[in-house]
């Protein structure tokens, strides 16, 4: 498996609106083959700036790959220049294999 990650720094008091260009956007992530799933995560403020990461998981580093080469990927991200003023800098990627899985046996999700 493989991880794909960015990091944001998000302006103070604009957190909000970053979380809905999130929520608002068609990301069609489901259609694309070898995708698992995505995460978009809230972390710690700091002075000027609400730290962000998302984290998606794919079958292989390829898939990840082939799907930055993608239409669905170019639609996704058409609109990012737009809001600039959210950010402090670019995201920050990383990419990660995953060498090691452990799971909970006795984890049962609570309906929410």
């Amino acid at each position: 498996m493989f991880f794909a990650m960015n990091r944001f720094r998000i302006v103070r008091g604009k957190e909000q609106d970053f979380e809905e260009v999130w929520r608002s956007r068609q990301s069609r992530l489901h259609e694309r083959p070898g995708f698992i799933v995505f995460h978009l995560l809230k972390g710690p403020e700091r002075e000027d700036h609400t730290l962000y990461a998302s984290h998606a998981l794919w079958e292989t580093r390829q898939h990840f790959v082939d799907w930055t080469h993608s239409e669905h990927f170019r639609e996704s991200h058409k609109n990012a220049g737009q809001n600039r003023h959210l950010y402090l800098g670019g995201p920050e990627f990383e990419g990660f294999d995953v060498v090691l899985t452990e799971q909970n046996p006795n984890y049962a999700p609570q309906d929410a």
